[in-house]
């Protein structure tokens, strides 16, 4: 049987019979690159904490998907009005998942503000807003053009996103305005874009099959990018190696 990866969802208002109503949404570019890659997409909406071991018992891998900004009293800054879309219940999950796939070791692929979540949860911080911090406004570019690799990342040619997609040189979409600053304990940035941002980071533990990247291989695997259907590909396959082991 295809490896089942569960994809985190992102809280959304639309509209219902009842007027405006509450839902847990996904873009189907994720599940359209998990199909792609061999694997079974299910998608995860938050559950209690006691509940995340149960969840993840019953998936092969996981995936965790862009969307609003990490309430950062998380990790010991405040709300600006450049932040959007926080939201508790979905942090509160997501951390757990981390903390919960770290633990057992499950295949992750964390984009953009998945990679966020890994290094808040595991003791990281960010960069509240890119545009003010740093001056860069090349790092939140929307519309047809997230399809296209518009942004030059340099990846240390000795880690594993720069295996996985064969080539340490990367054109990629930007669709961010926030970033890692202090990168978590145990983890080391491996990728860079050309204003020095942080695009992607690695845990020293080779164990754990973690896929951190700042950007959105979702959209570009779904206009056939080879790099980024490799990032799905890889994860798939981690969790055959992992099978083998547990």
């Amino acid at each position: 049987m295809p490896p089942v990866i569960g994809i985190s969802t992102r809280p959304r208002e639309l509209e219902s019979p009842e007027g405006e109503s509450s839902a847990h949404t996904l873009q189907r570019t994720y599940t359209n690159a998990v199909l792609r890659a061999g694997g079974v997409p299910v998608l995860l909406a938050p559950v209690p904490d006691p509940q995340v071991g149960a969840l993840i018992d019953r998936i092969d891998g996981l995936v965790l998907s862009g969307g609003g900004d990490v309430d950062p009293a998380r990790y010991g800054s405040a709300t600006d009005d450049t932040m959007f879309g926080i939201d508790f219940e979905r942090d509160q999950f997501e951390i757990e998942l981390v903390r919960t796939a770290k633990a057992q070791r499950l295949p992750t692929l964390a984009i953009c503000r998945g990679l966020q979540v890994v290094n808040v949860a595991l003791g990281g911080s960010l960069i509240e807003d890119i545009p003010t911090e740093v001056g860069s406004a090349d790092h939140t570019i929307l519309g047809h053009e997230v399809f296209n690799g518009h942004q030059h990342v340099s990846l240390d040619p000795t880690c594993l996103v720069a295996k996985v997609v064969g080539t340490n040189d990367l054109q990629v979409n930007s669709i961010h305005h926030q970033a890692v600053r202090e990168v978590a304990p145990g983890f080391r940035p491996v990728g860079r874009a050309d204003d020095g941002v942080i695009e992607a980071i690695e845990f020293e533990d080779p164990e754990w099959a973690l896929l951190a990247v700042q950007w959105h291989p979702e959209y570009l695997s779904d206009a056939d990018d080879p790099a980024s259907l490799a990032l799905f590909k890889a994860l798939v396959d981690a969790t055959a190696a992992r099978q083998l082991t547990v």
